[in-house]
């Protein structure tokens, strides 16, 4: 399991630094949506460089890492847990007990000491110490006050992203990468994931999942609060319910993908190691069999019998000539011609005067068989392949044995070139030759001290750091300096030595990476749209609100400009009509006349036959009155049984005619109990420049002329005598 999750830790990666984007973006909305909330926009810079931090460890993983870079991620993410540690700090100012921002200056001196005096590191571990522990837990706090101050579902929201940050300061400072010193060398990244089985990396992306959403709900929380709608309110729900499996979703299917991915890369590496270890291992033994053959020839030789068998110096002649032969033909270091007892009788090549104690402590087999086998030359520090044939008589008995050594450098030197780590490695695991210059004689896997000892005699001097944690067995993934290699083992020339080699899996992590991209596109698509339809609710839930304000608004100042009793305007709404048509005539050079009139002895109406009466006198008139009007005239109920008539674009004359025309309606009206009724009208022509009061009381003195004329008549008010200037 633990293998398995180191594997996805791209992954894992990525969507721990899209949590906390999406932390960040959250957190600044709700920084802009309240002015009162402005120490969200520290939040919210915590999680976009936080962010953006575990987005440049995904790089690194990819793309390889180095000391600059590692350094610039190490500044980013420490940079973000000072943002972290200030909104917590904001949040609790005002006591005495927390520092001004000057606790940050002494906290950064050390860890840019760290730094210098341990390294990397070690500076990491300071940050995640200091900043990142204290910071989470500061937010933790700040979290918790936050909603101390809110009730329900917001209160609730905010304890769930205390908790979460009080959880991830135990994930983010306080386990982290295994350093020199105290706690960091007892619990550290190994030792969860050896306890665990789960690396620390996927605790840290769950978590900030769940401070992301915590948030996000905080915001949906406050949204609903602005528009007081129980069905934004109720959408608000769902959209987080169905934004959280939707999300899930399509990490999930990501994570599917991704490692469908790096599947099909992985099998083709492994078919591609097969073909490069079988490539490699055959054309390396086909120059250990031009050896072998040789060497067969050499003892197969008459003249090499010969020499052994007379031992004279003619025929010692020829045996050194034939071996010079042999050879100069085989790219030999050094070839042997040995007697029965071991002793050499001929000798050739460039290390013939300095054999190989380790070859030549070795004597033929009684039967003659060949035998080969690698030797590492503790002078030259480089290693020669050996092969031996013994050599019988006539009645074949063994009577010596031919030996050459063949240098297997150039075949090192032509895979120098190589575009992936080989190491070729002696029974005990010790680097013989590498494209590494660094593995040279460096152990591949651990070996006991007792071996340490004689390995370095024989080696000349050997560097005891194992490269890999075990032995290494053929076809298998395991790590190697830290990162996961696949790796094919196969031993060379029927020997204990064997050739390695690894396919790095940085290419994988590449071809992996296309899935995070899909991955990443298919989730920004889905929040664009939970985003904008949650918007587009806000809006219309917003337009809603705002049409009912408006409803109440009008129907406020339609009960409040109309007459209860009749249903015509009122006193308050000629206030708005009057001065309009003025103005318009005084743009126009138009006519505007008004009438009033009233009902001809009311009073006695209502105390003859009660007030009942008169209202169903004034309501019934009220009526005939306005169905006999133009759609662009006004009836108002001026007072009592005084009524008032705005007639646009109507002269006097015009206007006279209109009056007539309802006087004689109104006369001739009969209403149940009450009979015949009249009404006197009183007319003023709009002069511009004329004060709307002053209109007014000319339509009212021309009135009371007509009921002082004996009533139910019309009467005209004459043009004002001072007209003020428009």
């Amino acid at each position: 399991m633990s293998e398995f999750l180191n594997d996805q830790l791209d992954f894992i990666f990525f969507f721990y630094g899209l949590a906390f984007l999406l932390l960040g973006a959250t957190s600044s909305a709700i920084a802009r949506r309240r002015a009162d909330e402005r120490h969200w926009t520290l939040l919210a810079a915590f999680g976009l460089v936080h962010g953006l931090a575990e987005w440049l460890d995904l790089s690194a993983l990819i793309l390889g890492d180095s000391a600059e870079f590692a350094a610039v991620r190490i500044s980013v993410m420490t940079a973000s847990f000072v943002f972290l540690a200030e909104f917590g700090r904001l949040q609790m100012a005002g006591r005495n007990w927390i520092p001004g921002r000057w606790v940050y200056l002494p906290i950064l001196g050390l860890i840019a000491l760290v730094g210098y005096s341990g390294g990397l590191v070690e500076a990491g571990t300071a940050s995640r110490y200091t900043l990142g522990f204290f910071g989470s837990l500061s937010a933790t706090v700040a979290l918790s006050i936050h909603a101390s101050r809110l009730t329900g579902s917001g209160r609730a929201y905010s304890r769930a992203a205390s908790i979460g940050f009080a959880l991830y300061a135990v994930a983010a400072g306080a386990i982290v990468p295994a350093a020199p010193f105290w706690p960091a060398n007892v619990v550290n990244y190994n030792a969860f994931s050896e306890l665990t089985g789960v690396p620390i990396q996927l605790v840290r992306g769950l978590l900030a999942c769940w401070i992301a959403s915590a948030v996000w709900a905080i915001w949906g929380q406050q949204l609903a609060s602005e528009v007081l709608s129980g069905s934004f309110s109720a959408y608000l729900r769902r959209q987080f319910i169905w934004t959280v499996c939707i999300i899930s979703a399509i990490l999930l299917s990501g994570w599917t993908l991704t490692e469908w991915l790096g599947d099909i890369y992985r099998h083709n590496v492994q078919i591609e190691a097969e073909g490069d270890i079988e490539l490699l291992a055959s054309r390396f033994a086909g120059e250990l069999n031009t050896a072998d053959a040789l060497v067969k020839t050499l003892a197969a030789s008459p003249s090499t019998q010969e020499a052994l068998e007379r031992g004279d110096e003619p025929a010692l002649t020829r045996a050194r000539a034939m071996l010079d032969l042999h050879v100069v033909a085989g790219s030999a270091e050094a070839g042997y011609l040995l007697n029965e007892d071991g002793g050499a009788i001929a000798v050739s090549g460039v290390l013939a005067q300095r054999p190989s104690a380790a070859m030549l402590e070795r004597s033929y087999d009684k039967k003659g068989s060949a035998l080969s086998g690698f030797v590492c030359d503790a002078v030259t520090r480089s290693t020669v392949y050996y092969t031996r044939r013994g050599i019988t008589d006539d009645k074949a008995r063994p009577i010596g044995t031919a030996v050459l050594m063949v240098s297997v450098e150039a075949f090192g030197k032509d895979l120098e070139g190589l575009n992936r780590p080989y190491y070729f490695v002696d029974p005990n695991g010790i680097v013989a030759m590498s494209n590494l210059r660094r593995s040279q004689h460096r152990t591949l896997w651990p070996i006991s001290p007792s071996k340490q000892s004689a390995l370095t005699a024989r080696f000349g001097s050997l560097d005891p750091r194992p490269i890999s944690r075990e032995e290494i067995k053929d076809a298998t993934w395991t790590e190697i300096s830290g990162s996961r290699e696949y790796v094919r083992r196969q031993f060379i020339a029927d020997s204990d030595w064997s050739l390695i080699i690894l396919k790095p899996t940085r290419e994988i992590f590449a071809t992996r990476f296309v899935g995070i991209i899909i991955t990443l596109l298919v989730t920004i698509v889905a929040l664009i749209y939970l985003l904008g339809k949650e918007r587009w609710m806000h809006e219309g839930a917003q337009l809603e609100a705002q049409s009912k304000l408006r409803d109440i608004a009008r129907d406020l100042n339609i009960k409040a400009t109309t007459d209860p009793l009749t249903g015509l305007s009122n006193r308050l709404r000629l206030n708005d009509i009057l001065p309009h048509e003025m103005a318009r005539v005084d743009r126009t050079d138009s006519a505007l006349s008004v009438v009033m009139y009233d009902i001809d002895r009311f009073k006695a109406i209502n105390d003859r036959f009660g007030h009942n009466t008169g209202d169903k006198v004034l309501t019934e008139l009220s009526g005939t009155v306005r169905t006999s009007l133009r759609a662009s005239d006004y009836l108002i109920r001026w007072g009592g049984e005084e009524f008032l008539l705005v007639l646009p674009d109507t002269n006097t004359e015009e206007a006279r005619h209109v009056a007539e025309t309802l006087r004689k309606l109104i006369a001739n009206k009969r209403i149940n109990e009450v009979g015949e009724v009249t009404s006197s009208f009183g007319i003023a022509e709009y002069a511009p420049g004329e004060a709307m009061a002053d209109l007014i009381a000319r339509a009212d003195q021309a009135l009371y002329r007509a009921k002082s004329a004996g009533r139910n008549q019309v009467a005209v008010a004459p043009p004002p005598r001072h007209r003020r200037s428009a």
